[in-house]
């Protein structure tokens, strides 16, 4: 599975967002995490690069390897 495939079907592992797609956070969540520290590891990059992709507008692009 690639990057973006894994990343379109990757679900928030806890929290109040538990269970969503990381593609279905709230910008302002990602933006939270990003001035408190992103997890360590994969999902923290992951998240980091959702982030990314939302305030570029780009989300629309990972729907299509959604599953």
């Amino acid at each position: 599975m690639d990057d973006l495939t894994e990343l379109a079907n990757a679900r928030m592992p806890f929290g109040r967002y538990k269970d969503r797609y990381l593609m279905d956070l709230p910008e302002t969540y990602l933006v939270w995490f990003s001035q408190q520290g992103f997890p360590e590891g994969k999902l923290g990059c992951m998240l980091a690069a959702m982030l990314e992709i939302k305030t570029n507008g780009l989300e629309k692009l990972l729907l299509p390897l959604r599953r």
